[in-house]
Parts: C-alpha cells; structure tokens; sequence
C-alpha cells in the first residue's frame, strides 16, 4: 500500500500460488476501502495480506504507521481477518521482473506484481508452517 497506489494480488483456491490482480488508483481512504471491500466480496476473499513496510532493522516507520492505521479502519468495516506480511524489497524486486513492461505501464503495474510477491510469501509461510505441523504431529 502506496501513498498513490494500492496493489492487488489474489490467490489460487488452494492457497499455493499469488496472482497480480489490479492496483486500486488511491483517491481517499473511504474509496479505498470501499474498492477494497468490493474486490473481496467478488472474489469471496478468506484472509486479506496486507505488506508491511519495515524498516530495514525491522522497525515500524512513518509508512508502516500508516498502513497500520489503514488495515484498522478497514478491519472495522469487513469482517474478514487481516494479517501483516513484512514487505521489505519487494517493491525492488517488482521491479526488476516487470522491467521489460512498456515503460508507460510500469510504474502501475509493479505495483500489482509487488501485492503478489508480499502475498506468495506469505503463501510460502503458511505452507511450510502447514508442512513442519504434519511433520512433527
């Protein structure tokens, strides 16, 4: 989540693979969560992931502040749990493998391609975690 843009990304049924989805033009907070709670509904969205951008030592800066106050207000208006995944580089990473994108569309489209890397992740996390319970239990 941008100051500009919101990026979104969803998941296969299954949970196993992250998807670029669209990035939400950010206009006020009430629209976007509005646009949000909508994409969630179509879509019948279980968890929202929300990128959390830390600092690189890990801290909460004045962008990660404002994403927490953000997921807040939205958790008071859907009903869907919402969780943080750390976000660190992916917006670098978004980057480099949309780099061949025409130069007109980049800038939006790494956006969407970052919401997917935070979100497969966060899919990677949740599946190994799965896989280490089965394991040992």
């Amino acid at each position: 989540m941008g100051d500009s843009r919101i990026g979104v990304a969803l998941s296969d049924p299954l949970g196993i693979m992250a998807s670029p989805l669209t990035i939400i033009s950010r206009t006020d907070e009430e629209a976007d969560i509005e646009a949000i709670i909508a994409i969630a509904r179509q879509n019948e969205v279980a968890r929202i992931i929300i990128g959390l951008p830390l600092s690189m030592d890990g801290s909460l800066g004045k962008q990660a502040n404002k994403v927490k106050e953000f997921a807040a207000e939205l958790s008071c208006q859907i009903d869907i749990p919402i969780e943080f995944k750390d976000e660190r580089l992916t917006t670098v990473l978004a980057k480099r493998i949309v780099r061949n994108v025409r130069k007109t569309s980049r800038e939006t489209r790494y956006d969407a391609a970052a919401a997917a890397l935070i979100l497969q992740s966060y899919l990677d996390s949740a599946l190994e975690t799965e896989e280490h319970q089965d394991e040992s239990g």
